[in-house]
């Protein structure tokens, strides 16, 4: 599983013209759900999400997390983040998750974050989404669930 992160001072997902999801100050969320992605990787890549500390204190230095500060998350689907670029010029999708199992783990990730307190849009799974974000900073994070099995020493 994958994320991209976004430190924004708001942030909205619109579907068809309509506005589905946003949110003020907080982190915008993009996910992506890879094939063998399980529970685990979800509940990890939530914990890494709402503790990142890439918020500034009073004296500007990142110490304080999105739980800290009570933020928002806006959290959008995107299948796109699992590409395989290494051959060719076109992407290769094939190691993204079937369409139900992202499903399924993209909406446990969202009721993990909700289970923690916190406040979590969302846009709408599979569909085609327009986002408009001002990213705060700007602050952009890259993170994958997989690096809990080779942690940095």
């Amino acid at each position: 599983m994958k994320a991209v992160i976004q430190r924004v001072s708001r942030a909205s997902v619109m579907v068809g013209g309509d506005t589905v999801g946003e949110i003020g100050p907080g982190l915008a969320v993009l996910l992506g759900v890879a094939e063998g992605d399980t529970q685990a990787d979800a509940e990890y890549l939530v914990s890494k999400i709402i503790n990142l500390r890439i918020f500034a204190d009073g004296e500007g230095k990142f110490n304080l997390s999105l739980k800290d500060l009570c933020r928002e998350l806006l959290v959008v689907s995107q299948f796109t983040l699992i590409a395989d670029t290494r051959k060719g010029r076109r992407p290769s999708f094939v190691e993204a998750a079937q369409p139900e199992e992202a499903d399924r783990l993209y909406n446990l990730f969202i009721r993990l974050c909700r289970g923690e307190g916190v406040q979590a849009a969302t846009g709408k799974f599979g569909a085609m989404m327009m986002l408009e974000i001002h990213n705060d900073g700007p602050v952009t994070i890259i993170l994958d669930s997989r690096d809990r099995l080779n942690p940095r020493q």
